[in-house]
């Protein structure tokens, strides 16, 4: 038979912290504690399985619950020498959530379970007190209605309040017991004239009454938008804990807090926690009252006139300080746990694995190394990747003012002020005189990347985590917002409106693209540190992970910072992107309307040199690692104007008439270009293009390596290949080109030609193009798009609902695909492999930066993992941590 009651305390721990997915994370670590001798108070545990079979059941319970549950509460009640809804010497529960992984106040507690108007009075005789048997049951009241029956606790805070003034007092200590009988009895009236019956009696019926609210709490919408921003599976549910209270309300000698056995902020190995005196656990996490420090270290630091705990209770102190290193030795972590005193005598009531900052992980991991409580390998593990991200980028000062006019989604982290800006070109015209601008615009595309680079910040209102603001402001390492969907442009009159605030071009701005707030005015930035135990945890990342990591960069700015980031070469260089900027535009604009061959390679010749320079510097920082240089990719059109206003000022600029460009444009147009003409299709149609690309990509190669001594590793990638005559044709083209400009330099460039996969046909027909191409490069953003047959930019209208409906888990243009996408990329790898055995295979699509997709990329043995600059310690963290979850064999 299914157990589904555990026990523990006072020697008895029927589970312990390796029975976390049945017990969730607190039951499992109160037997735990129990185990190893530390003050918990007995009570059991029903379940997380008890969870699932309520809601797979029309919310009812297993028929042997009722019975288990009547034996925990035996053998607690045993323990304690006292019994639920005894009129003389009552025993009180508290009513716990406890999810597998921690979910902080997303889920319902009930504390003083057992009182009502006949054991109050028995616990006011039993305990000597009645002041403290009366607040217990006020406290009671306001929490079960709240919880349980729905009451809004705003309601009972007015009374209490209102008693407070009425006595003329400030504290709720302060209230006498017979103050809180009236109280009481307005509370009860409260919950009557609310719900048309009186406070529930029957302490049986409470008992079951708040069991049901903490398994109904699992759907809550808080907990179910924290378990969607934490990747927690619904189906794992939450355990309910029901544990004997101790009473931290009792006078002066009881008292409650909480505490972290380091620093949760900076990782420093000091005690970190707060307590009140004469207080119960919700009054530390509600504000009610001013916490006090645990240490007269912490309270000199906060310059706090309170009395440390260390002063207060400095025998309860020092025990506690034992247990703090005890917990430490046991569990090898920093904990977060939670304890009351009663008369004296200290009790332990939660231990976890305490949440903190990247910096303070980073330096806890690197510290307990140094201790020998963990091993390199354990140290890597604990960190989670994209925690990184507040450490990678200038954060917001956190004691700065801020005014948050407006939330879009956090696109791409760190901060930044500037002066708004509503177009590309003024953006870089500004940032030329030296301003500091902040790019607003409703979308991006590819003709902003000059106004991208030259901002500060990009502001979208349209767009989702994918959009093309989203991924090039990754990639380029700037701040974005998308999609604030609030925010009102009005280009001509060089506006934004939102919330009643109106924002006029000039204006400054800060964006924090982790927080996904823009915020009026100029608010200062703190810059990240890179050093020291940061250097030591991406040694030991680079000493256990299989994958190589590789950039997705083109920009000199871009290249170095990935270098500086532990990039071993360059996934994806985007040609495209070195066109936007100044005369190369028109240059491109010129050979886009050349209406003969002649005429395009005319303008071609021009924007050879400057391609040429762009590549030699890209090589030169590099130095000798390897470049996957994309050729073009992007439909023609894309490099058009689309404002009437604009073919103008185009037909001036070339010298051709408006008509001519108008024109072209409409001949251009396609009703969906992502799978139009473009890629290898388009190089095909203008083979032109791809030998001016070879040309300056092989004597660029030639050039830098001359510089730095070094041999430059070329990797031409031919995009959107699905049939193998694509590739071989331009791979002809590649060759010749190739053997002209080492006849011409008297050099041999080196150089491998491959093709990225972003198109299922490819992946079914990997082995045959393989018998072409030296590397597969995985283009997993339009894979994606071609798998599942949705537009990215698109898709944001209805992803949103699916994951609500649990058709999909999570937005698979941020995380891989396994089943679909996934499947097609092994299918790719094997194939092309039997084909050509040393075949080298990767990814460069924005799932590269992902943890999870990641780890697919390790257990289905990829070589490498490409992605923007800024995630480059994010992935090479992940893909240690994938290598020792999944490792490869020799």
């Amino acid at each position: 038979m299914t157990k589904w009651v555990y026990s523990f305390g006072k020697g008895i721990a029927e589970g312990g912290a390796k029975m976390r997915n049945l017990l969730g994370g607190k039951g499992a670590n109160l037997a735990e504690m129990s185990s190893i001798g530390l003050p918990v108070p007995p009570g059991f545990t029903i379940t997380t399985e008890v969870c699932t079979y309520y809601y797979q059941n029309g919310e009812t319970y297993p028929p042997e619950l009722a019975a288990e549950v009547a034996e925990g509460l035996k053998a607690v009640e045993a323990i304690v020498g006292t019994k639920l809804g005894d009129a003389v010497n009552p025993l009180l529960v508290s009513v716990r959530s406890g999810a597998r992984v921690s979910m902080p106040g997303m889920m319902d507690t009930v504390l003083n379970l057992g009182l009502n108007d006949e054991t109050v009075e028995g616990l006011a005789k039993a305990s000597g007190d009645a002041r403290f048997a009366y607040d217990s049951y006020r406290r009671f009241i306001q929490m079960y209605s709240d919880v349980v029956l729905g009451v809004d606790h705003h309601d009972f805070e007015d009374l209490l309040e209102l008693k407070k003034d009425l006595r003329g007092v400030s504290q709720d200590t302060e209230l006498t017991a017979d103050d809180l009988k009236e109280l009481i009895g307005e509370y009860k009236k409260t919950v009557e004239d609310a719900l048309g019956k009186p406070f529930p009696q029957d302490v049986q019926d409470q008992l079951w009454g708040a069991v049901g609210a903490v398994f109904s709490s699992w759907q809550t919408h808080r907990a179910v938008v924290y378990r969607k921003l934490h990747d927690i599976p619904e189906e794992w549910g939450t355990a309910v804990n029901v544990q004997a209270m101790v009473f931290g309300n009792m006078g002066s000698d009881c008292a409650t807090g909480v505490a972290f056995t380091r620093d949760p902020s900076t990782g420093d190995n000091r005690f970190y926690g707060e307590y009140l005196v004469n207080a119960q656990g919700e009054d530390v996490v509600a504000g009610i009252r001013t916490p006090q420090n645990l240490t007269i270290v912490g309270k000199d630091m906060q310059h706090s006139t309170l009395p440390a705990m260390e002063e207060v209770m400095p025998v309860v102190f020092k025990q506690l300080d034992e247990v703090r290193e005890t917990l430490e030795k046991h569990y090898r972590d920093m904990q977060d746990i939670e304890f009351t005193v009663q008369k004296d005598k200290l009790f332990m009531l939660q231990t976890r694995s305490g949440k903190r900052t990247g910096k303070a992980a980073i330096k806890i991991a690197c510290d307990m190394v140094d201790e020998g409580l963990i091993d390199k390998q354990t140290a890597v593990s604990r960190i989670e990747p994209q925690s990184l991200d507040q450490i990678l980028h200038p954060m917001l000062d956190p004691d700065a003012d801020r005014k948050v006019i407006g939330t879009g989604l956090p696109a791409s982290p760190g901060a930044a002020s500037g002066q708004v800006v509503f177009s590309a070109d003024e953006a870089e015209k500004r940032a030329q005189n030296g301003d500091r601008v902040m790019l607003v615009r409703i979308e991006t595309s590819p003709e902003d990347i000059h106004g991208m680079h030259a901002a500060e910040g990009i502001l979208t209102t349209r767009g989702g985590m994918t959009s093309h603001a989203a991924v090039v402001a990754r990639g380029m390492g700037r701040p974005c917002v998308a999609g604030a969907g609030d925010i009102a442009i009005d280009y001509k009159a060089g506006t934004f409106t939102v919330g009643g605030v109106t924002i006029t071009e000039g204006d400054w701005i800060t964006i924090d693209g982790a927080a996904g707030q823009v915020i009026e005015g100029r608010v200062p930035t703190v810059q990240p540190e890179l050093s020291g135990d940061f250097g030591r945890i991406m040694e030991w990342a680079d000493e256990i992970r299989d994958l190589g990591v590789r950039a997705n960069a083109e920009t000199p700015d871009d290249v170095r910072t990935a270098r500086d980031f532990g990039a071993e070469g360059i996934g994806l260089a985007r040609t495209e992107h070195m066109f936007f900027d100044g005369d190369r535009i028109t240059a491109v604009r010129e050979m886009i309307l050349a209406e003969t061959e002649e005429g395009r390679r005319a303008a071609l010749k021009k924007i050879l040199p400057m391609q040429k320079a762009d590549f030699v510097e890209l090589f030169t920082i590099m130095k000798g690692l390897p470049v996957t240089v994309r050729l073009l990719d992007p439909p023609l059109h894309e490099f058009l104007p689309r404002e009437t206003v604009e073919f103008d000022e185009v037909a001036a600029a070339i010298g051709v008439s408006v008509e001519k460009v108008r024109r072209r444009a409409a001949q251009l147009h396609e009703s969906n270009p992502m799978l139009g003409h473009r890629g290898c299709r388009l190089l095909n149609s203008y083979p032109e293009i791809c030998e001016m690309q070879a040309r300056a990509i092989f004597e660029a190669a030639i050039e830098a390596a001359e510089t730095t001594g070094e041999p430059t590793h070329v990797e031409v990638m031919v995009p959107l290949v699905g049939i193998r005559k694509e590739l071989d044709l331009l791979k002809d083209v590649i060759d010749r080109v190739a053997k002209q400009v080492g006849q011409e330099k008297g050099v041999e460039p080196v150089y491998t030609v491959g093709t990225m996969i972003e198109l299922p046909r490819a992946a079914l027909q990997a082995g045959v193009i393989a018998e072409s191409a030296a590397f597969f490069s995985f283009g997993t953003n339009d894979l994606t798009q071609t798998t599942l047959g949705i537009s990215r930019d698109d898709a944001g209208a209805f992803l949103g609902a699916y994951e609500k409906r649990g058709i999909i888990e999570q937005d698979p243009f941020q995380t891989l695909d396994v089943d679909g996408v996934g499947e097609l990329i092994s299918i790719a790898k094997e194939r092309g492999r039997a084909t050509r055995p040393d075949l080298k295979v990767g990814i460069c699509g924005e799932h590269g930066g992902d943890p999870k997709s990641i780890d697919f990329c390790q257990t289905v043995g990829l070589d490498y993992i490409s992605c923007s600059p800024f995630r480059v310690p994010i992935a090479r963290l992940a893909a240690a941590q994938a290598a020792i979850k999944h490792p490869r064999s020799s």
